[in-house]
């Protein structure tokens, strides 16, 4: 029951759109998929409506500091039942130690919300309490908590162990601050051209990096299909195949399409296959944007068989995805050690049936999303040893703009979030390239 009267103060409707978003996300909705269905965040329009999409990002990228920090002002763990509460606390204080909201309206505004429903009601004399010791305290408290606060444990651990203290506490500290907007030119001769027209840096291989962007499609260039939104080390696993004009290749898993494009302006015969028909959709829409051709299949890749083999295949697998937590903060509290162990099964499905449809002499492209190694070098070394007409091909410097620091000890490709750190960083990838013997 919603027990606000007429005096709510100002911005309390993009507060509370927030406050749903942070609520679907806590019962394990991506954030992406919950900024489709909410239905208070979708009656907002304009400013009110990037507000709250900013404040969600902040509350979920922040959320281990900021419990931390609201731990200090609360005598005891509130309720399950209160976890809502806890959301508008959270959100209070993104508001007061990261967007500096003026401390009246971050306190407000978060009395009111708590006073919303009748079940958080009676929290309303705490949550002002809290509130306005928070904003009192200033942004300097949030800046001494370490990064590992930010950090479920599992995954530092990994992270430690995979990399290194050092790379992990890195990774978490780029974690901590909203990527740039990466673009992908449809014609790789004219980035330069396009990087003088949008005012965007250009960074290797040929990507254009911008800031503060805040509606992509009113950029010049989008309707006539110039480039497509497409972070750096996104832009990498596609060119480890080398030459494709005009051969066949299979991109597996397609969705959301970027490797398509890629395929289809370097020239290739590509199909493009993955498992969700909406997705793909979208995908279709992207080749109709930019003016590229690809063949679409909504199928299962490990039910689907092609008429004929591949000269090559890139297989994007599903995976945790956390090597895109700069974009998807909510990664870091929907995802768990079991899910890990439950993807890395379903890649070496798809691995087996990636390769099955190679022809001889074929060229095979793994890559994942991810900074676990389950689902990248482990699976790269086990697919070597499961098939021995397998052959590792190093990765060439010069294939991926001169990043030598992304190629791994065995030759693999290996993103993390720093590199490139004062350009604004990347996106965590792996991926591996194979020849299966002719």
């Amino acid at each position: 029951m919603n027990t606000a009267d007429e005096t709510a103060p100002a911005g309390l409707d993009a507060r509370r759109a927030a406050l749903d978003l942070m609520e679907r996300v806590r019962r394990g909705e991506a954030l992406d998929d919950a900024l489709g269905a909410c239905r208070s965040f979708n009656e907002l329009a304009g400013p009110d409506r990037a507000f709250a999409r900013t404040l969600t990002s902040h509350g979920l990228r922040r959320r281990g500091g900021i419990d931390h920090i609201l731990g200090a002002y609360i005598d005891r763990p509130l309720p399950k039942k209160a976890a809502r509460v806890m959301d508008v606390l959270r959100l209070a204080a993104v508001q007061s130690l990261i967007l500096k909201t003026p401390d009246h309206a971050a306190v407000s505004t978060a009395t009111a919300l708590t006073r919303d429903r009748r079940e958080t009601a009676g929290y309303a004399g705490l949550v002002n309490a809290v509130a306005r010791k928070i904003a009192k305290a200033g942004p300097a408290q949030l800046e001494k908590v370490p990064s590992r606060a930010d950090t479920p444990a599992w995954l530092w651990r990994s992270w430690e162990r995979a990399f290194g203290p050092r790379a992990a506490r890195a990774i978490a500290d780029a974690h901590r601050h909203a990527p740039p907007l990466d673009l992908t030119v449809k014609i790789a001769a004219d980035a330069r051209d396009w990087a003088a027209r949008l005012g965007a840096d250009l960074l290797p291989p040929d990507t254009l990096r911008l800031r503060n962007v805040s509606d992509v499609a009113a950029l010049e260039g989008y309707h006539d299909g110039a480039w497509w939104v497409q972070d750096l080390a996104a832009s990498l696993p596609a060119r480890l195949l080398g030459e494709v004009s005009g051969k066949k290749v299979f991109d597996l898993c397609a969705a959301p399409g970027g490797k398509t494009l890629q395929l289809a302006a370097a020239g290739a015969q590509v199909t493009a296959v993955d498992i969700a028909a909406p997705r793909l959709e979208r995908l279709s829409e992207n080749l109709a944007r930019v003016g590229l051709a690809a063949e679409t299949i909504a199928q299962d890749v490990l039910r689907w068989t092609p008429a004929e083999k591949a000269d090559a295949v890139l297989l994007d697998a599903p995976c945790s995805a956390t090597g895109t937590i700069r974009r998807h903060p909510d990664i870091l509290w929907r995802k768990s050690e079991t899910d890990i162990a439950a993807l890395a099964r379903l890649q070496a499905q798809l691995i087996d049936r990636a390769i099955a449809m190679l022809k001889p002499g074929g060229t095979l492209v793994y890559c994942v999303c991810s900074l676990q190694p389950e689902e990248g070098e482990r699976q790269a070394e086990a697919a070597l040893a499961r098939h021995r007409a397998l052959r590792r091909v190093p990765v060439d410097a010069q294939a991926i703009g001169g990043l030598a620091a992304a190629i791994d000890r065995h030759g693999d490709l290996r993103t993390l979030p720093f590199m490139l750190g004062q350009s604004g960083g990347m996106d965590g990838f792996f991926a591996f390239c194979a020849r299966l013997a002719g």
